[in-house]
């Protein structure tokens, strides 16, 4: 500055108090290098200060203010009374508009324009004396500045420094500056103008302070109230008192909002209730300070938050209701957000609202809190520095390398949570290394005039291209919204911003509102733009400061190496960048708790005047955090969380799990996680283990790939890993012999094979790509290196012999794979035979009870272990006595093995045993031959160790599949066929042979009576086929003859037609049908052609006899019906409780004898005696109740021979598939019957359950 200046004139207004004491501030100043000047609002001391250091001589005089609005008023204030024009010998400077010169001696600006100078002028020697403002304020600036200075002020003796504050504590000022000898520095209190004020205590809670019982204080609360009643209350009170407008402070936009409906309703018209908080339109606040009024108005009420405290001075107040509360700004390290609490305020705030009664005339304030309350509050409001993040602080100081800030003199020494929370905030923004010395990165952020989150997103912007578009998108975040919201046209309002808005991002709608702001500027005139702001609901003046910000930011980017290109639409870039000033800010969709799962565990919700609120994105970023009634994001903007993995760098935590080989990349993978402050930026990715645990990846690669073949795709084939398949060819030959011999000592294991490759493989190849290129070189040289032998997996003392273990069983002449496994308790432990299933039912049981050589022994030795203990004991120990009767055993009988070893026993035990001693269930399952049934193409049907069941439960896919194959052998001729009337199958071959596998497949053609048609098919087995043919044959022989029954229906008598009709039959011609077939079946003997020439002669002989034979086999059938219809009364009359039981068994066996189909079932020859069984049957009936104990017994007899005959497979009633074997001991039942039941009738020779026993035994 000049030392030079214009002239001026000092003159000190007599009114103000700070004239009063002009002399003894004046010695003050001249005497001592500090002073603090305590003086309330009103005092004159920010205006007349400087005129009295001028008047001392000094040059160079900075002068600071908290706001930019008080730096250039009272710069206009000082020039209008010196006399001079503003911006020479008083200037000012703030963000945006700098109105001084060289000359200026004294300079108005806001705190941060001091501390910005540090940069360039650390010694700050533009000025001689420094003047800093309501420092009672104690904003975190303020509060650097005083303990700047305070280091300062001894290495420059001649600098003056001033500090004014309110009355407000200014002890701790003096305190501060205390010389070297610690005396503090001298305070000057000057006095302001107040007049009055009443102070009135309503308490919101009654009962309590200055509401009880005793409190003559007119008005006082009596009840419990909400703070808009106490409000309504406190203003009716005031109504009593004299004309002047009110105050009332509340703590938040909403609480005023709420005031204000309720107080319009209670006092109406003649009230004018005016709302004021910060985020007002600039038309809404100038209300407040207009003093005109509307006619009728006789009382305005201002409702304010307290930003009405200080910083705004209302006219004409003359009362105050003060509501005790007010959102405090407090950072919380610990949940890393900004938070916005109603607190109780402090006692110095509670005077500050109180004094702003007093100011023109006597006042009164009415606290609506207890006394109590307002004596128990603290004294003064925490300084900032406790209350907000330090990273923006701890930044400027590491960039004027002012050392630790632990150790720097602040007026209130922050938290060290604080402190540590400001150096991770600069960790994660890359500004501050691991040894928290500042980076390059961290340098141009201090050269940004932002906020370091918002420098950062600058700084990447710069990197990525986008650099224009994230200035203006950081200088609308570091500003108050432009966008207003009048409270009367708030419908307008949002419909003239929503088409700004960007569904995705409300980034970009800041962005888009820029580019529209831009656009229109360059197209209209300035008037002309200015009232377009106003139609849009756009503030005009923070939109000049947006403008003014991103031009400063443009010039101060040159200093950080940020270049500003060409407009860009590269979306994912600015996001990117924006994200890198907001990686703890990142929040991760929760669907059920339908919050956001964010940094440190904190959950947050998007604030509802967010563009995204209702989308509601997977993921997204917040550029700020605030809790008021809950934690809120506010400005967010979907995101990909994945792009914060790159801009982390070290800060991205990565855990793994899961290792796991992949044959299609052919190396060891793992499972990533990455998670940024505890969210998964990336929940779930695969990763190269070689890259994390190579010694790990690397025995997964020998375990998988060598071990197991578990090869990629492109390999498996290759010639490369040949050594592979011959390895593997190696260990199935010799895995098969443990699974033959039973053994688990054979086999080396896949350790032995692990060791084999590790030994050979070097350290260095993890996975098939490295191993290949590694082996190709290797192979050259040493083509065996990878080859095993036999000694490589065989332990020391195994052999690896398999003899005694076939792989084939051969009976007759089919030859069946055998399959071994040692496995205990599978289903197919032990010797599998394999048969397909066209054979199956050609394969006899005999012989396979021996197993195999090899297990022979073992089996033995459990079959003598499964003797009873009284034959057991003389046969001990087993394992012995296996040993000693296997060399008297053949190697291979169709005799069962139970019956040659029971005589083995007899002849070398002299031991009475039979087969029939062995208990077959105590042998283990190993022991017995399993058989697996398998089609043509080998896929398992089914599986056991019974292979009767077997063949009972496939015998038609058995039939089905020789049919298959037969017919493959016989080109051009049709072995099966439906709908046979007459015989046009040539001669028909009775057996036709086809090869399968390794087997003979032999099926037998026969005719096959399906109830009235006849079909050809081939069956599996010739039993099956001689039991189907003769049917077949002699049904097509009655298809073929002229039907004779309508003759035969006409020559019975009345009495014959009326007893067929009782017949179990659907009709009376069915019953003739099957009276037909018994008669031809009788006729025919026992013929079952082939061909043509014998079918034709036994229909000529049938046909010869048929009439004759068919009138008797009518009147024999209607004898049988006659005697069953008496039998059935018989039953009937006889019928009571007490003869339940044996009554039920004489009506089953009447229905065993008559039932559909009895007549050809039964036979002709039969049939003579059904007459006499049912006759026996009505003799039981009548006479069963003269002895029923002798009749029970009888039954029981009977029951026992039943029994036999089932279990042999019989069936009551008789079936047309009954074996032949059965038939006789079916019929010695009914004569069982007769000797027992009706003995006068007389059996057909002799007959027992015992003769009933050997006839059964000898059949099978």
């Amino acid at each position: 500055m000049s030392e030079a200046a214009p002239a001026f004139r000092i003159v000190y207004p007599p009114e103000l108090p700070v004239s009063q004491a002009h002399d003894e501030l004046a010695r003050a100043i001249r005497d001592h290098q500090v002073v603090i000047v305590a003086g309330s609002t009103g005092s004159g001391k920010t205006t007349q200060l400087p005129k009295i250091c001028l008047e001392l001589g000094r040059e160079r005089i900075g002068h600071t203010q908290p706001r930019r609005i008080a730096a250039r008023s009272v710069a206009e204030r000082i020039a209008s009374e010196l006399g001079v024009d503003l911006g020479g010998v008083v200037g000012y400077q703030v963000r945006f508009d700098d109105r001084t010169r060289v000359d200026t001696r004294v300079k108005l600006m806001t705190d941060g324009v001091l501390l910005a100078e540090l940069s360039r002028d650390r010694e700050l020697r533009a000025y001689d004396t420094i003047i800093i403002d309501e420092a009672h304020e104690r904003s975190l600036t303020i509060d650097f500045l005083l303990g700047y200075l305070k280091q300062l002020l001894p290495r420059r003796p001649e600098l003056k420094v001033i500090v004014t504050s309110a009355t407000i504590d200014p002890e701790s000022f003096a305190r501060h500056f205390a010389d070297a000898a610690g005396e503090p520095a001298p305070i000057i209190e000057v006095s302001g103008r107040t007049y009055p004020v009443e102070i009135r205590y309503r308490p919101l809670v009654g009962g309590s302070g200055a509401g009880d019982e005793d409190s003559d204080d007119e008005g006082a609360a009596a009840s419990d109230r909400d703070v808009t009643e106490g409000i309504v209350d406190a203003l009716a009170e005031l109504d009593r008192e004299e004309r002047g407008d009110v105050l009332v402070f509340l703590s938040g936009e909403s609480e005023i909002r709420d005031a204000t409906d309720v107080v319009r309703g209670r006092f109406g018209d003649s009230t004018e209730v005016v709302p004021l908080y910060g985020r007002l339109s600039a038309a809404d606040q100038h209300r407040v300070f207009d003093t005109r009024r509307t006619p009728g108005i006789r009382r305005r009420i201002v409702l304010a938050t307290n930003v009405a405290e200080t910083s705004l001075t209302v006219p004409g107040i003359r009362y105050v209701v003060d509501a005790g509360t007010a959102r405090i700004s407090r950072y919380s390290p610990r949940a890393k957000v900004q938070r916005l609490p109603i607190e109780a305020i402090s006692q110095a705030s509670a005077n500050q609202r109180s004094g702003r009664a007093g100011r023109t005339s006597p006042g009164i304030a009415i606290r609506l809190y207890a006394e109590e309350d307002y004596e128990r509050r603290p004294a003064h409001t925490d300084p900032e520095i406790l209350r907000t993040g330090l990273a923006a602080v701890i930044l400027q100081m590491l960039e004027l390398r002012l050392g630790d800030i632990r150790a720097f003199p602040f007026l209130t020494p922050p938290d060290s949570r604080g402190i540590a929370d400001g150096l991770d905030l600069l960790t994660e923004l890359g500004a501050v290394d691991a040894e928290q010395r500042i980076t390059r990165t961290g340098r141009d952020l201090a050269r940004l005039p932002v906020d370091p989150r918002f420098g950062r997103m600058l700084v990447e912007a710069g990197r990525r291209g986008v650099a224009r578009e994230v200035a203006a998108i950081v200088a609308g975040l570091s500003i108050q919204d432009p966008r207003e919201r009048p409270l009367e046209k708030r419908p307008q309002a949002d419909a003239a911003h929503a088409r700004f808005r960007d569904p995705g991002s409300d980034f970009i709608s800041l962005l888009n509102l820029w580019n529209h702001l831009e656009q229109k500027q360059k197209e209209l005139s300035s008037s002309a733009f200015r009232r377009m702001c106003k139609a849009e609901y756009l503030n005009y003046l923070r939109v000049r400061e947006w403008q003014d910000l991103y031009r400063q930011l443009t010039r101060a980017a040159k200093g950080a190496r940020i270049e500003f290109g060409e407009p860009s639409t590269d979306a994912d870039g600015i996001h990117r960048s924006v994200l890198a000033g907001l990686l703890s800010r990142i929040g991760l969709r929760d669907a059920d708790k339908k919050d956001y799962l964010g940094s440190r565990g904190q959950r947050f919700v998007i604030f509802p005047g967010s563009g995204l609120a209702k989308k509601q994105p997977a993921a997204v970023m917040a550029a700020e955090l605030v809790e008021t009634s809950r934690l809120f994001a506010r400005t967010v903007a979907a995101i990909d969380p994945a792009w914060a993995e790159a801009l982390a760098g070290d800060l991205a935590k990565r855990s793994y799990s899961e290792p796991h080989w992949s044959s299609k990349q052919g190396a060891a993978l793992v499972w990533e996680k990455v998670t940024l402050y505890g969210v998964p930026i990336v929940a779930r990715r695969r990763a190269q283990l070689a890259r994390i645990d190579p010694v790990l990846a690397r025995e997964l690669f020998i375990r998988h790939a060598l071990v197991e073949g578990d090869w990629p795709h492109e390999l498996q084939r290759s010639a490369l890993i040949g050594f592979d398949r011959a390895n593997e060819a190696l260990r199935r030959e010799l895995a098969e012999v443990e699974e033959r011999t039973r053994r688990r000592d054979i086999l080396t294991g896949d350790e032995a094979v692990f060791e084999f490759y590790d030994r050979r493989i070097p350290d260095d190849v993890t996975d098939s790509r490295r191993f290949a290129s590694w082996w190709k070189r290797t192979k050259a040289d040493d083509p065996e290196l990878l080859t095993m032998t036999r000694a490589d997996l065989l332990d020391e003392d195994a052999t690896g012999d398999a003899g005694g273990f076939p792989d084939e069983w051969v009976q007759g002449e089919h030859v069946f794979r055998l399959r071994y496994r040692f496995e205990p308790g599978a289903d197919d432990d032990g010797v599998t035979v394999v048969v397909p299933v066209a054979v199956l039912p050609r394969v006899a049981d005999r012989g396979f009870d021996w197993l195999v050589p090899g297990l022979r022994e073992d089996l033995v030795t459990s079959l003598i272990k499964a003797l009873p203990k009284s034959i057991r004991r003389n046969v001990v120990p087993a394992a012995d006595w296996a040993r000693r009767l296997i060399g008297e055993l053949p190697v291979l009988s169709d005799a069962p093995v139970g019956e040659a070893l029971a005589e083995a026993i007899r002849g070398a035990a002299h031991v009475p045993v039979s087969a029939s001693d062995i208990e077959w269930e105590r042998v283990p399952a190993h022991l017995r031959m399993r058989f697996e049934v398998v089609d043509q193409r080998g896929r398992t049907l089914a599986a056991g160790r019974e292979l009767a069941a077997l063949q009972s439960r496939l015998a038609e896919r058995a039939r089905t599949d020789v049919a298959v194959a037969t017919a493959a052998v016989t080109p051009g001729r049709e072995l099966e066929r439906s709908e046979v009337t007459a015989w046009d199958l040539g001669e028909l071959p009775e057996r036709v042979e086809a090869r399968q596998g390794g087997s003979t497949v032999v099926g037998y053609p026969a005719l096959v009576d399906e109830g009235g048609r006849v079909a050809l098919r081939v069956f599996a087995t010739r039993a099956d086929a001689d039991a189907a043919h003769p049917r077949g044959v002699r049904r097509l022989v009655a298809i073929g003859l002229p039907n004779p029954l309508g003759y035969v229906q006409e020559q019975l008598t009345a009495p014959e037609k009326l007893v067929l009709a009782t017949a179990p039959y659907p009709s009376s011609k069915a019953l003739l049908d099957d009276v037909l077939l018994a008669v031809v079946d009788e006729l025919a003997g026992d013929a079952a052609p082939h061909d043509r020439a014998g079918f034709e002669a036994l229909r000529d002989r049938v046909s010869s006899g048929l009439m004759d034979a068919l009138f008797r086999a009518a009147g024999l059938t209607a004898r049988v019906l006659t005697a069953a219809k008496e039998a059935d009364k018989a039953i009937s009359r006889a019928s009571s409780l007490a003869f339940m039981a044996p009554l039920a068994d004489a009506r089953a066996q009447l229905d065993a004898l008559v039932h559909p189909g009895f007549v050809r079932i039964t036979g002709l020859t039969r049939l003579a005696r059904v007459p006499v069984y049912a006759a026996g049957i009505r003799h039981r009936a009548e006479r069963i109740a003269e002895n029923p104990g002798r009749d029970r017994a009888w039954q029981t007899q009977v029951e026992e021979a039943v029994a036999l005959y089932r279990a042999a497979g019989g069936e009551l009633p008789l079936t047309a598939t009954t074996p032949e074997r059965l038939v006789a001991a079916r019929w010695m039942l009914e004569e069982l019957r007769l000797s027992l039941f009706a003995q006068h009738l007389g059996a057909a020779g002799p007959v027992s359950v015992q003769r009933i026993r050997k006839a059964i035994d000898g059949a099978g």
